[in-house]
């Protein structure tokens, strides 16, 4: 069926294009021509076909009685009539063909006077078809002349006839009708099948699973069809256009993927706007503590991130920020003793000299040093660790009946709602301009890897 489309779409082509070529296949193909002039409602114009029989006739008679004689000089003056009626009324303004007439012209107006523009062609003709001209440049001569560059131009001109409603005669819809025929059956027999087969499925369901289909069957528009053909030849593996459906679908996201992330992010915040503003997340906060919870997979989650998050901090970042820590603490103590008489006095007394700096250092030390060897003891410790969960625990009930407060609620409620729209105006700024391009081509990377 794909190259039977294939078929009926070459065919669209050839009909859509002969007209416009008709002069590349009077030339190259005249037989067919012949054939398929018929189809388009083509036939040789009266006024031009009648020259050139006209023209035949001369040949003829000169062959017979020669050029002085009468019949030739009454031939030569119908063919100057001829001539001059065919410059005044463009018998090729119907075919569309106006420019082929003045290529003849000005061919005739060089032949006779080197010029192309100037001299009248009525003249040129006139002169051409005289018995002084032939005589002096040789009838034979000026006859193949007319013969190989005036007479294929004048046989390209045609007729086309015009019917009842207007338009030019086309049969075309004759040869394409039974193609048409074929495809109706093939795409009434899939909708049946397929609304059969998924029952869920209505009709127009069915039709529209292939609504590419229906360009088969349009009698217009009919270099639509290569869509469908297009199709039929990829699902056919006669083709692959699977490169272009990535470029095609990339351009679109390309296209539309900054006003579809700005407006579904602008819309998720307005929503939690809204929610807010209507007391939601109030209302949450209240219920929270007298919620029932779900437990899915007899775990609790918060108390082994909450013990994770606290083993990372004190094994792992502590002691690389235990400096800092020390420094901080150093500054907090040599601020507040500085602060004391008592201990201005010690330092101006003689003898001690650096002593109180060194106590305050050593102080400091051992506060850290214990401090972190206390939570590392209570870590390494089973009735620590539930100890420090209990306070995790606690902590989260107390914030949690703080937040509960009607003055707390309102403060939180108005600052998420300030929050989300900074981030409306900001972040969703900077993510419309983001580099799309730049996005889609780490897609085709990823996509690239995963093959």
């Amino acid at each position: 069926m794909a190259l039977l489309a294939l078929a009926n779409l070459g065919l669209v082509a050839f009909d859509s294009a002969y007209v416009p070529w008709r002069d590349f296949w009077f030339r190259n193909f005249p037989g067919l021509t012949q054939t398929y002039d018929r189809v388009k409602g083509i036939e040789p114009h009266r006024d031009t076909e009648a020259y050139l029989d006209t023209v035949d006739l001369l040949q003829q008679e000169l062959q017979q009685t020669g050029l002085q004689s009468t019949q030739v000089q009454a031939r030569l003056q119908e063919l100057r009539d001829r001539s001059a009626e065919i410059v005044d009324v463009n018998p090729f303004a119907v075919a569309n063909k106006s420019g082929t007439l003045e290529k003849i012209k000005n061919r005739m107006r060089e032949h006779i006077f080197q010029e192309r523009r100037r001299e009248s062609a009525k003249q040129a003709f006139t002169t051409f078809w005289s018995a002084d001209h032939l005589t002096q440049r040789g009838a034979d001569s000026e006859l193949q002349f007319f013969n190989r560059e005036i007479r294929p131009l004048v046989a390209s001109n045609y007729y086309r006839s015009i019917g009842e409603n207007g338009e030019f005669v086309d049969w075309f819809w004759l040869i394409d009708a039974p193609f048409v025929a074929i495809f109706a059956l093939e795409f009434i027999a899939r909708t049946f099948y397929l609304s059969r087969r998924y029952k869920s499925l209505s009709w127009i369901d069915a039709i529209l699973w292939r609504w590419y289909d229906l360009f088969l069957l349009l009698p217009f528009f009919r270099w639509l069809r290569v869509i469908p053909v297009m199709v039929r030849l990829d699902q056919a593996r006669m083709i692959n256009l699977s490169r272009v459906r990535q470029q095609a679908s990339q351009g679109f996201v390309a296209n539309i993927s900054e006003d579809v992330a700005e407006v579904v992010v602008i819309q998720v915040i307005d929503r939690l706007q809204s929610s807010i503003e209507r007391g939601e997340l109030s209302r949450w906060i209240l219920q929270s503590a007298n919620r029932p919870y779900i437990d899915l997979n007899q775990r609790d989650e918060i108390q082994e991130l909450t013990t994770h998050l606290v083993k990372t901090t004190v094994f792992s970042v502590l002691p690389k920020v235990k400096p800092d820590l020390e420094a901080l603490l150093r500054h907090s103590v040599d601020t507040v003793l500085s602060q004391s008489p008592a201990y201005q006095g010690l330092k101006a007394m003689p003898l001690v000299g650096d002593l109180p700096r060194q106590i305050n250092e050593r102080l400091v030390a051992e506060v850290t040093s214990g401090m972190y060897d206390a939570i590392v003891l209570a870590l390494n410790d089973k009735v620590g660790a539930e100890l420090i969960s209990k306070l995790v625990k606690n902590f989260g009930q107390n914030l949690v009946t703080e937040l509960q407060q009607q003055r707390s609620l309102q403060e939180i409620q108005s600052l998420a709602i300030d929050l989300l729209e900074e981030v409306k105006v900001n972040y969703v700024r900077r993510l419309s301009q983001e580099d799309v391009e730049g996005i889609l081509e780490e897609t085709r990377q990823i996509r690239k890897l995963k093959s």
